[in-house]
């Protein structure tokens, strides 16, 4: 999946590329954790089924990848969190 780099400054720019996709993808999340948001009640904001689904999907998925998972469901596990916080916001906006 990587590509072999002959330099220190040649990972840095793959890594910075990569960091631009991901930055990309999570804008995209958002736009439909802002869609989500006007379907949902406050109480159904925090689904831990949902979530636990979620972390156990990506794990499985990292190990497939050779990507440790511990390092996966951190990365889920903050990111939902942070999303959940997001989606709170916008629906105490809302319902103001």
């Amino acid at each position: 999946m990587t590509r072999q780099c002959g330099s220190l400054d040649q990972v840095r720019a793959e890594i910075d590329r990569l960091d631009d996709s991901l930055l990309d993808l999570l804008a995209e999340r958002s736009g439909y954790v802002q869609q989500a948001v006007r379907l949902k009640n406050r109480d159904q904001i925090t689904d831990p089924e949902r979530i636990e689904a979620i972390l156990t999907r990506m794990r499985q998925r990292a190990v497939a990848l050779d990507l440790e998972p511990d390092i996966a469901e951190a990365i889920w596990r903050r990111m939902i969190e942070a999303f959940i916080n997001y989606e709170e916001k916008i629906y105490d906006d809302i319902h103001q």
